[in-house]
């Protein structure tokens, strides 16, 4: 399979990308801005799979260039089969201290980003073709909410309706479009959000359960929100 991913150098999106390379015949694109963290995440998924293919993208999917990248996904894979849209920022600020800006930070990276790649990756898909958008249940209407969230889990919620939005606007592509509104994971920005809390759920298990989840997920379901979630928080 060709998967593209983003947010692929730290916490969930990381080992979603190993989890990826363990199978020779995939080719993954793995698209963050830091080149360091990319380099490294190479450097792991060929010591466990020499024979993977791996190709690390420094790109800022709010504010670079498409145009660069477009053609290199086309030379490179043809197609895409597989979109993860797992990229994000978080704030955690009382609502009192939360800036305009913050909340303007929240939706560019948690939703206009991925609106930016659906928009350029998605007319490079075929029939068959899963996009996951990686939501919170911070965003999933109905789940407990904490304070100081405010603007992450109202962006992520978002995600979460576009996502319902895309399903039925790209029906007659075939391609299925899916959300996952995760729970707590061992992550940094768990640690951000609630700092000393530890999750039951480590990073390289959700990442596994992602993996799965978009290469055979799209078979059962299309326009769903589903809470992967075992805690609160």
């Amino acid at each position: 399979m060709n998967i593209v991913l983003t947010g692929a150098s730290s916490g969930i999106g990381f080992e979603t990308a190993l989890e990826f390379t363990l199978k020779t015949e995939n080719k993954v694109v793995c698209i963050a801005r830091s080149a360091d963290k990319l380099r490294k995440l190479l450097e792991i998924a060929r010591s466990i799979n020499p024979d993977c293919t791996l190709l690390p993208v420094e790109f800022d999917i709010v504010h670079d260039d498409y145009a660069a990248l477009v053609p290199f996904l086309q030379q490179r894979l043809g197609h895409v089969d597989i979109l993860i849209n797992n990229a994000g920022a978080l704030v955690n600020k009382s609502f009192a201290d939360t800036t305009a800006e913050d909340m303007q930070n929240m939706f560019q990276s948690n939703v206009i980003g991925h609106f930016n790649m659906i928009k350029n990756v998605q007319p490079l898909m075929q029939a068959g073709g899963h996009i996951v958008n990686i939501s919170s249940m911070g965003g999933f209407q109905g789940s407990v909410k904490f304070p100081g969230l405010a603007a992450y889990s109202s962006s992520k919620g978002a995600l979460a309706t576009l996502t319902e939005c895309l399903a039925y606007e790209l029906a007659d592509t075939g391609v299925k479009v899916n959300c996952l509104a995760l729970g707590s994971a061992q992550t940094e920005m768990l640690e951000q959000a609630f700092p000393g809390y530890e999750s039951p759920v480590m990073a390289f298990e959700m990442g596994k359960y992602v993996a799965d989840f978009a290469a055979t997920g799209h078979k059962f379901f299309n326009g769903k929100i589903l809470p992967v979630a075992v805690t609160t928080p």
